[in-house]
Protein backbone atom coordinates (compact mmCIF):
# COMPACT_ATOMS: atom_id res chain seq x y z
CA UNK A 1 0.00 0.00 0.00
CA UNK A 2 2.73 1.86 0.94
CA UNK A 3 4.20 1.72 -2.30
CA UNK A 4 0.78 2.82 -4.41
CA UNK A 5 0.64 5.87 -2.22
CA UNK A 6 4.28 7.20 -3.00
CA UNK A 7 3.47 6.91 -6.93
CA UNK A 8 0.51 8.72 -6.88
CA UNK A 9 1.76 11.34 -4.80
CA UNK A 10 4.78 11.58 -6.72
CA UNK A 11 2.94 11.57 -10.18
CA UNK A 12 0.45 14.08 -8.95
CA UNK A 13 3.54 16.29 -7.92
CA UNK A 14 5.63 15.63 -11.35
CA UNK A 15 2.10 16.71 -12.88
CA UNK A 16 1.89 19.74 -10.92
CA UNK A 17 4.95 21.15 -10.52
CA UNK A 18 6.39 19.68 -14.13
CA UNK A 19 3.18 21.54 -15.58
CA UNK A 20 4.55 25.05 -14.12
CA UNK A 21 7.79 24.46 -14.81
CA UNK A 22 6.61 23.76 -18.62
CA UNK A 23 4.55 26.46 -18.85
CA UNK A 24 7.22 29.24 -17.58
CA UNK A 25 10.37 27.97 -19.01
CA UNK A 26 8.75 26.53 -22.56
CA UNK A 27 5.54 27.69 -23.25
CA UNK A 28 5.69 31.21 -22.39
CA UNK A 29 8.44 32.55 -24.42
CA UNK A 30 6.92 30.20 -27.52
CA UNK A 31 4.31 32.39 -27.10
CA UNK A 32 6.02 35.59 -27.49
CA UNK A 33 5.96 34.59 -31.53
CA UNK A 34 2.08 35.26 -31.72
CA UNK A 35 0.12 38.26 -32.06
CA UNK A 36 -0.90 39.50 -27.97
CA UNK A 37 -5.19 39.01 -28.48
CA UNK A 38 -4.09 35.07 -30.06
CA UNK A 39 -1.73 34.87 -26.97
CA UNK A 40 -4.23 35.74 -24.64
CA UNK A 41 -6.85 33.47 -26.21
CA UNK A 42 -4.57 30.71 -26.01
CA UNK A 43 -3.86 31.02 -22.66
CA UNK A 44 -7.28 31.44 -21.43
CA UNK A 45 -7.42 28.16 -22.83
CA UNK A 46 -4.18 26.95 -21.77
CA UNK A 47 -4.79 28.06 -18.41
CA UNK A 48 -8.23 26.25 -17.77
CA UNK A 49 -7.00 23.11 -18.95
CA UNK A 50 -3.81 23.11 -16.89
CA UNK A 51 -5.54 24.35 -13.44
CA UNK A 52 -8.16 21.43 -14.49
CA UNK A 53 -5.37 18.90 -13.65
CA UNK A 54 -4.32 20.49 -10.85
CA UNK A 55 -7.56 20.20 -8.94
CA UNK A 56 -6.87 16.43 -9.57
CA UNK A 57 -3.51 16.48 -9.19
CA UNK A 58 -3.52 18.43 -5.56
CA UNK A 59 -5.75 16.89 -3.45
CA UNK A 60 -4.22 13.17 -4.56
CA UNK A 61 -0.87 15.02 -3.43
CA UNK A 62 -2.18 15.66 -0.10
CA UNK A 63 -4.25 12.65 0.38
CA UNK A 64 -1.04 10.39 -0.40
CA UNK A 65 0.97 12.71 1.33
CA UNK A 66 -0.80 11.93 4.67
CA UNK A 67 -1.56 8.47 3.89
CA UNK A 68 2.15 8.19 3.90
CA UNK A 69 2.86 10.28 6.87
CA UNK A 70 0.46 8.25 9.16
CA UNK A 71 0.00 4.96 7.12
CA UNK A 72 4.03 4.09 6.60
CA UNK A 73 5.88 6.56 8.92
CA UNK A 74 3.75 7.03 12.09
CA UNK A 75 3.25 10.50 12.30
CA UNK A 76 4.95 13.38 12.52
CA UNK A 77 6.59 11.88 15.21
CA UNK A 78 8.28 9.12 12.46
CA UNK A 79 9.57 11.78 10.38
CA UNK A 80 12.76 14.45 10.15
CA UNK A 81 12.38 18.08 9.86
CA UNK A 82 12.61 18.39 5.96
CA UNK A 83 9.08 16.12 6.20
CA UNK A 84 7.36 18.96 8.60
CA UNK A 85 8.95 21.91 5.85
CA UNK A 86 7.58 19.69 2.78
CA UNK A 87 3.87 19.43 4.48
CA UNK A 88 3.77 22.98 4.88
CA UNK A 89 5.01 24.09 1.45
CA UNK A 90 2.48 21.57 0.09
CA UNK A 91 -0.18 23.41 2.12
CA UNK A 92 1.11 26.92 1.11
CA UNK A 93 1.23 25.67 -2.61
CA UNK A 94 -2.18 24.30 -2.39
CA UNK A 95 -3.59 28.20 -1.20
CA UNK A 96 -1.55 29.43 -3.91
CA UNK A 97 -3.16 26.79 -6.17
CA UNK A 98 -6.59 28.47 -4.90
CA UNK A 99 -5.54 32.05 -4.82
CA UNK A 100 -4.72 31.73 -8.90
CA UNK A 101 -8.34 29.73 -9.13
CA UNK A 102 -10.61 31.93 -7.66
CA UNK A 103 -9.09 35.62 -8.42
CA UNK A 104 -6.63 35.68 -11.27
CA UNK A 105 -7.92 32.82 -13.41
CA UNK A 106 -11.71 34.00 -12.88
CA UNK A 107 -10.88 38.21 -13.59
CA UNK A 108 -9.08 36.32 -16.94
CA UNK A 109 -12.18 34.36 -18.16
CA UNK A 110 -14.55 37.36 -17.58
CA UNK A 111 -12.22 39.45 -19.13
CA UNK A 112 -11.95 37.10 -22.12
CA UNK A 113 -15.77 36.59 -22.65
CA UNK A 114 -15.92 40.67 -22.52
CA UNK A 115 -13.51 40.84 -25.22
CA UNK A 116 -11.42 43.02 -22.61
CA UNK A 117 -7.64 41.98 -23.45
CA UNK A 118 -6.08 44.53 -21.56
CA UNK A 119 -8.12 43.29 -18.31
CA UNK A 120 -7.03 39.52 -19.38
CA UNK A 121 -3.54 40.77 -19.91
CA UNK A 122 -3.36 42.10 -16.60
CA UNK A 123 -5.20 38.94 -14.61
CA UNK A 124 -2.66 36.43 -17.09
CA UNK A 125 0.58 38.20 -15.73
CA UNK A 126 -1.20 37.92 -12.17
CA UNK A 127 -1.25 34.73 -12.61
CA UNK A 128 2.39 33.93 -14.06
CA UNK A 129 3.44 35.96 -10.60
CA UNK A 130 2.09 33.34 -8.59
CA UNK A 131 2.61 30.10 -10.81
CA UNK A 132 6.23 31.38 -10.60
CA UNK A 133 6.46 31.32 -6.63
CA UNK A 134 4.29 28.40 -6.79
CA UNK A 135 7.20 26.57 -8.96
CA UNK A 136 9.69 27.80 -6.63
CA UNK A 137 8.07 26.48 -3.74
CA UNK A 138 7.33 22.93 -5.59
CA UNK A 139 10.85 23.05 -6.43
CA UNK A 140 12.35 23.29 -3.01
CA UNK A 141 9.37 20.74 -2.10
CA UNK A 142 10.81 18.31 -4.34
CA UNK A 143 14.22 18.39 -3.09
CA UNK A 144 13.23 18.51 0.88
CA UNK A 145 11.36 14.76 -0.48
CA UNK A 146 14.62 13.31 -1.97
CA UNK A 147 16.50 14.03 1.39
CA UNK A 148 13.89 13.95 3.91
CA UNK A 149 14.44 10.45 5.04
CA UNK A 150 18.50 10.94 5.06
Amino acid sequence: MGSLLLVLHLLGAVLWVGGMAFALIALRPALLAIDPPSRIALMARVHKRFLMVVWHAMPIVILTGYGLLFGVFGGFGGVRWPIHLMHLLGLIMSGVFLMIWFIPFRRMRAAVAAGDNAAAAAANDSIRKLVTMNLALGLLTIALGAVGRY
